[in-house]
């Protein structure tokens, strides 16, 4: 049976946590009195008791709880394989959603210095609490819903004024994450709807790629010539490297089907390690477009995973 090992709080982000034997968690918040809290996707980090004794049989001995500023450790339970959007119990009540894997460090901490290494980068766990409760060391923790880690992350992103105001239903972002979902079981992470405002598009898409390990983000709508269509400015500002075939591949499909093909304005491009891709607004259009990525999309998503495997090979 797996159990809640340790819990850890701090009053400042950035420095070692203390133990303590028990703590509250708020929905939507996190742990009170811990200075991670708060209404956003890290509102605490999990380790695996596991992976903490494997740092100490390597050379550090006398690590503490807290040590790795991680809020609760877990023991007995394989979290390495647990991708996002899978849910957890601890104790009776508490319930969390795993929101990010791993994170990247901007100021390497006291055990970088000591071993020239840090696990919480690479194998730390964040979560949003879901069913808040409390919850004290020694209780049970257990998997709701496991989320392969394997399995692609995706966020549907529908621009459209008149559907962020309740004006319209919007068919195309459901039909979009359906035809994603069936075509190579990838997981929906999020699908929300925003009006068509530069700033909050951008925002958005930094948001999903920054940190939050989202293999893939399609925006669907604002890609004409309105002048309230700026889905392609706003990705274009966020974006590192840019992906010209996708977008060469979907309005040559288009042209076969319409000539106005040609006035969609659609981009697509890397950044970090998460592809964005544009989408027409209307439902056939959008899947019409996305039809012709779908047998290309995985293998370049496994690309910037990391995988070396020759591109020629099947």
């Amino acid at each position: 049976m797996a159990t809640v090992d340790s819990l850890c709080i701090s009053k400042k982000k950035g420095e070692r946590k203390r133990p303590v034997e028990s703590v509250t968690m708020r929905v939507d918040h996190g742990i009170e009195g811990d200075a991670h809290a708060g209404p956003w996707h890290r509102q605490l980090s999990i380790l695996s008791k596991s992976d903490i004794d494997a740092v100490r049989d390597g050379g550090l001995p006398d690590l503490k709880a807290g040590d790795f500023a991680e809020n609760i450790v877990i023991d007995g339970l394989e979290l390495s394989s647990l991708g996002l959007g899978t849910r957890l119990r601890l104790g009776a009540e508490l319930e969390l959603t795993i929101t990010q894997i791993g994170k990247e460090c901007h100021s390497p901490c006291r055990i970088y210095h000591l071993t020239g290494d840090c696990i919480m980068p690479k194998l730390g766990l964040f979560a949003r609490v879901e069913k808040g409760g409390t919850l004290a060391v020694g209780e049970t923790a257990e998997i709701l819903h496991a989320v392969d880690r394997e399995i692609f992350q995706v966020v549907v992103i529908t621009v459209s004024d008149s559907c962020s105001r309740g004006e319209a239903i919007d068919t195309a972002g459901p039909a979009v994450l359906r035809k994603i979902e069936d075509s190579f079981g990838a997981h929906i992470y999020r699908h929300t709807v925003v009006a068509d405002e530069f700033d909050e598009i951008s925002e958005l898409l930094k948001h999903y790629s920054d940190g939050h390990s989202i293999d893939l983000i399609v925006t669907v709508g604002g890609t004409g010539f309105s002048p309230r269509d700026v889905s392609p400015e706003a990705t274009r500002s966020v974006i590192e490297r840019l992906t010209p075939g996708l977008d060469e591949a979907m309005r040559a499909a288009s042209l076969t089907k319409t000539p106005r093909a040609m006035l969609s304005r659609g981009c697509s491009g890397i950044r970090a390690l998460t592809l964005i891709v544009n989408l027409p607004g209307s439902e056939r259009a959008a899947l019409e477009n996305l039809e012709v990525l779908l047998d290309s999309l995985p293998h370049g998503l496994q690309k910037l995973r990391g995988d070396t495997s020759p591109c020629g090979d099947d």
